[in-house]
């Protein structure tokens, strides 16, 4: 149910809101500018006699105590917009077809009413057995967020897992932003004590560090998802929005702060080599081959968002090419590098170069 702050106008803007969400990064060029996700500099080994047949490479990973066909989450995109629901209809089609998860938008929006709840449950309904992943944000747990409110979301969708996300870059430029995140973590430790499903914590585009993921791990969360820099990013997209509003402030931290964050595969040997719990890499993945580095650095699953939304918003057809082409090209990596299972491309041999070997001298 709505705040009795929750004005028909409030619910408007975040209408809006969410609808730029999708809009911005579809149709003006907010991916990294000068930094990267440091995948380039992983080099996996190839193997000229892999010893197996390429139609016996096996893809399944286990993952929370749920069975995928391959590696992948759909990762946490949107939801809370009209616009949202043809995205997350055809999304959750595809994670069902494929075997995939997939993570809603972040769901206070549909708290506040039925319209906009549907943008979120629509993805159970056309995915019963998929692997569904609800979301919050870390500052509206920091204003009080109640735990009926988080479990009405969870409820909306049927939930497997829930996320929360940690976004203070963007809340910092966002316009309308909430830059407030003092006792976050108390209350994820909170949320770690009182759900019996798994908690997910992840970031949105910076990365996550060792010392952070460390606070994590102890709070009680199942998974953290490293979410790092390379790929889209949302002080881009916030600065693009902060254009409209006329807001110079956030327009300038914006461009300076555009590149901002933890290159994906250092925060991803980072955390892995920090924590026990499994990790899931996402920031900036593009294809098959970087899904095989990321499980070769010691990922147990990988998100990937832009590049599902992009073919997401053409057609649900152009959506499933692009899946089978991904999953294509994991099945060849993994053929190329000898390896018949998830498993034993996690033990599979690399060699780090460049900018990444000069970082990972640092990482203890």
């Amino acid at each position: 149910m709505p705040d009795e702050s929750d004005s028909p106008s409030d619910i408007e803007v975040i209408k809006k809101r969410k609808k730029e969400g999708i809009v911005i990064p579809l149709t003006r060029n907010v991916q990294a500018k000068e930094s990267s996700t440091y995948l380039e500099y992983v080099k996996l080994i190839h193997n000229a006699l892999p010893e197996i047949d390429y139609e016996a490479v096996e893809t399944t990973q286990n993952f929370l105590n749920h069975d995928f066909k391959a590696p992948i989450i759909i990762d946490s995109m949107t939801g809370g917009t009209p616009e949202a629901t043809k995205i997350n209809s055809r999304l959750s089609l595809v994670a069902e077809k494929f075997g995939l998860g997939m993570g809603l938008g972040s769901q206070r929006a549909g708290l506040l009413s039925s319209e906009l709840a549907e943008t979120y449950s629509i993805a159970r309904s056309n995915a019963p057995s998929a692997f569904l992943v609800a979301n919050i944000g870390g500052a509206q747990l920091s204003k009080g967020l109640k735990v009926q409110e988080i479990r009405s979301m969870i409820e909306m969708i049927e939930a497997n897992a829930l996320v929360v996300h940690l976004n203070p870059l963007q809340e910092l430029i966002q316009p309308e932003g909430e830059p407030k995140y003092k006792g976050v973590l108390s209350k994820i430790k909170e949320i770690c004590a009182n759900f019996d499903i798994p908690i997910i914590v992840k970031e949105v585009g910076a990365g996550i560090s060792m010392e952070v993921a460390k606070k994590l791990e102890s709070a009680g969360v199942s998974a953290i998802n490293v979410a790092g820099s390379g790929g889209t990013s949302w002080a881009g997209v916030e600065k693009l929005r902060a254009e409209t509003a006329h807001d110079s402030n956030k327009i300038n931290l914006g461009e300076l702060f555009w590149d901002w964050g933890i290159p994906t595969a250092v925060s991803l040997i980072e955390v892995r080599n920090s924590v026990k719990i499994p990790v899931i890499a996402s920031g900036g993945i593009r294809n098959g081959l970087e899904i095989a580095k990321c499980i070769a650095l010691g990922a147990n699953m990988c998100g990937m968002a832009f590049p599902f939304l992009r073919q997401a918003s053409k057609s649900f057809e152009s959506l499933c090419d692009f899946t089978n082409k991904t999953l294509i090209e994991l099945k060849s990596t993994m053929f190329l590098v000898g390896t018949k299972n998830i498993a034993k491309l996690a033990k599979s041999r690399f060699i780090i170069t460049g900018e990444l070997a000069k970082v990972n001298q640092w990482i203890i």
